[in-house]
């Protein structure tokens, strides 16, 4: 009888797991379980912390593991964003955030099988914005699986500072690329518990998102964690010179002995980032050689790596000043160093496209975003990489388009001209290594052409139409810059 009861209550326990493990909800990963929520048909997961919580002793250090927590950890909300200051576009990230950062967000149309994976690294000029859009995205009915990680920012993700690198064998810094390599490992190892296949991943971004992705495509310890990418408004150094190691580590001393300011609280550490030293609109976006996540600048890093399918792509206005109306041939000179009167005379005598804006936006516009996107191109396809250029011109009610406009259009799949997506494009980028390839849902549309230096031509999105134009239509205003 004894031994008939313990049966029954062995088969009662197998049971409940059986149950327990069928419910497409809950996920053990490794720090625990996990509980998501149903939303439109697909499994939705916000906040899984993928590291511990970067504070005391481990601010500005390498991430580590997360936690192990006990019992089911409800993820059904979205977690705290990084800390931040608010510019107004992030009041939301801004009013609530956590130096506890470091999660990332799932949603998936299935955990049976081995979908695509797209990871989405946000935007912000590395030092705002969270994780947000992935997991509200219709993406996942291309047939991929959609995630989007979180890492520090600002002062907590980029200081350097000469006590730092000698705590790190020699380096310091960029610890907000440690925290995406950190992110897209736990991808590596998990993402098939959510029926992603961890050997197809897409990583992409928009603004300082594009400019971390293309730095994933140079930094070694990246390589072999993704695939496929897509740049979306930014590269490598957004056309500013590459900071070396001891500048930064100059920059960085000026705050003060590191042991005081681990003692800082995350709001003192925001204050202090609101008047560091240099202009906090760049301070972030300036790359730091710093000789461990970036032995070299990532130019030269990345003809070592292996050749992966890319898109880079512009919106036509990125932004810039609000007129003309300032020293035009200090703005010029700005961002196109030593060539500033050249490039202005050349800019007053184009016949000027009004839908590119003033002289001062055309300027920035092209030094910060377009020339640096043609030279990446460029250089990428050189080595062989597959590479797909593209310009998106859709404005608000007919009006110029801006700095991040594109992003609604591909996470909602919204309809552009010629009755194309741009989500199509992406997804299939994604799905087969090409953005001309099939999705579950994709539909007919025009046919983009690789970019080639020679004879380069390169996807329009407008309102209008969805069609290949020739590229580089700002050669001669490019030709005054050399930067990434």
């Amino acid at each position: 009888m004894q031994l008939r009861r313990a049966a029954l209550l062995i088969a009662i326990a197998l049971a409940a797991c059986r149950a327990e493990s069928a419910d497409p909800l809950l996920v053990e990963v490794p720090a625990g379980l996990v509980r998501g929520v149903e939303q439109g048909g697909d499994l939705v997961f916000r906040g899984i912390p993928y590291a511990a919580p970067p504070l005391g002793a481990l601010r500005w250090r390498p991430p580590q593991s997360a936690e192990p927590w006990d019992g089911e950890r409800d993820v059904t909300q979205n977690a705290p964003a990084c800390p931040q200051l608010s510019e107004g576009w992030n009041q939301a990230q801004a009013d609530f955030w956590d130096e506890d950062c470091l999660t990332l967000d799932i949603r998936t149309p299935s955990r049976d099988g081995k979908l695509p994976v797209m990871v989405w690294i946000h935007g912000g000029s590395n030092r705002a914005g969270s994780s947000g859009g992935p997991a509200d995205s219709n993406m996942t009915a291309q047939g991929v699986v959609h995630v989007a990680i979180q890492y520090r920012l600002g002062l907590l993700g980029f200081l350097s500072h000469p006590e730092l690198s000698a705590e790190g064998d020699g380096a310091s810094g960029n610890y907000a690329l440690m925290d995406q390599i950190f992110a897209l490992q736990w991808v590596r190892d998990n993402i098939h518990l959510f029926g992603g296949d961890p050997e197809n991943v897409t990583i992409y971004g928009e603004s300082a998102g594009s400019q971390d992705t293309s730095l994933l495509l140079a930094a070694p310890a990246a390589q072999g964690l993704f695939h496929k990418a897509i740049l979306q408004s930014g590269t490598w150094g957004f056309g500013m010179p590459f900071r070396s190691l001891e500048d930064a580590e100059q920059l960085g001393a000026g705050l003060g002995p590191v042991a005081d300011l681990r003692e800082l609280t995350a709001d003192a550490i925001l204050e202090r980032q609101s008047t560091y030293l240099e202009d906090p609109a760049t301070l972030f976006l300036r790359t730091t050689i710093d000789g461990k996540v970036l032995p070299d600048t990532p130019d030269q890093l990345v003809a070592n790596n292996a050749p992966r399918p890319v898109i880079i792509g512009t919106d036509k206005v990125e932004f810039g000043p609000g007129g003309d109306d300032m020293d035009l041939l200090a703005h010029a000179e700005n961002w196109f160093p030593g060539r500033g009167a050249e490039a202005l005379a050349a800019y007053r005598a184009e016949q000027a496209d009004p839908r590119r804006g003033h002289i001062a936006m055309r300027i920035q516009s092209d030094g910060e975003f377009h020339c640096p996107a043609d030279r990446t191109a460029n250089l990428l396809a050189e080595l062989d990489w597959p590479v797909w250029r593209y310009e998106f011109d859709i404005g608000e009610d007919g009006g110029l388009t801006r700095h991040a406009y594109e992003i609604g259009f591909i996470f909602d799949r919204v309809e552009i001209g010629s009755g194309a997506h741009m989500q199509d494009y992406w997804a299939a980028l994604a799905i087969t290594g090409d953005p001309n390839g099939a999705t579950d849902i994709a539909t007919d549309r025009p046919h983009w052409e690789r970019w080639d230096p020679a004879t380069p031509r390169q996807m329009r999105f407008t309102a209008e139409e969805t069609a290949m134009e020739a590229g580089k239509p700002r050669a001669r205003f490019c030709a005054y810059s050399n930067s990434f």
